[in-house]
């Protein structure tokens, strides 16, 4: 996919799906912009990428103050911002009973919140450039609540990002900026084998379909389409890549 001339802002993009996505916007010839807490490891991408490819800058995605400065900043290096890709984000993987209200408070802080001032930052810009590309990544505990990974503070959390979604592409439509949302299931990241057991892996696998997880790149690949300017008539479009979990009619 041709990113030649595009800036696109993918949070999170130092690990996992975000990595996999910087890494074909970089094979398409753009300029991906690393927004991570983790800075070392931003700029390691760099380092193995190009300097002139890739350009990492820190944010606590907790501090909604922070974000849009920073945001601020990107834009006044880059002159435009083309796409944002919202790829950062935490598990809560405790039953209901159990979350508590500071659990709760931080897994819609980062998963949601921030979310929608990485949106908002950006929007305006977007607007008055006429062009705009939001890609999110949501998951499909929010439309079966949960009981994969995340539970009910996750799941919560990512329909949100659902609903938030079809809210930006409904309104910016017309003003030439289009936003969709992709639900992963099972996908072999960092954070996924932080906090699932093998077993747990193995309950997942068999539930999906395809009896497999994903690959970060197999979900990446589906955000650079929406990403692109081969997905120009599409928006609003929540779509599960899942290994057929979900199966949405």
């Amino acid at each position: 996919m041709d990113f030649t001339g595009k800036n696109v802002i993918v949070t999170g993009g130092a690990n996992g799906i975000g990595r996999a996505v910087v890494d074909g916007i970089v094979a398409g010839g753009g300029k991906a912009i690393i927004v991570d807490i983790n800075l070392d490891a931003a700029r390691g991408v760099a380092d193995e990428l190009g300097n002139s490819s890739v350009f990492p800058y820190k944010v606590d995605l907790s501090n909604p103050d922070e974000i849009r400065n920073v945001f601020t900043q990107i834009i006044n290096d880059m002159g435009q911002v083309h796409v944002l890709i919202n790829s950062a984000g935490i598990v809560s993987t405790k039953p209901f009973e159990e979350i508590t209200q500071a659990e709760w408070d931080r897994v819609i802080a980062i998963d949601l919140t921030a979310l929608f001032v990485c949106c908002s930052a950006v929007y305006p810009h977007m607007v008055g450039n006429a062009y705009g590309r939001i890609v999110n990544i949501s998951s499909v505990a929010a439309k079966l609540g949960g009981g994969l990974l995340g539970t009910s503070a996750y799941a919560t959390a990512k329909a949100g990002v659902n609903g938030l979604t079809k809210a930006i592409a409904r309104e910016g439509a017309a003003k030439g900026v289009a936003c969709n949302a992709v639900c992963p299931s099972l996908t072999f990241t960092s954070m996924i084998s932080e906090n699932t057991s093998d077993e747990k892996i193995e309950l997942i696998k068999a539930a999906i379909p395809m009896k497999r997880g994903a690959q970060p790149k197999e979900i990446a690949n589906v955000v650079l389409f929406y990403a692109s300017d081969l997905a120009s008539f599409v928006t609003g479009e929540i779509s599960d890549v899942d290994g057929g979990l979900t199966r949405d009619g």
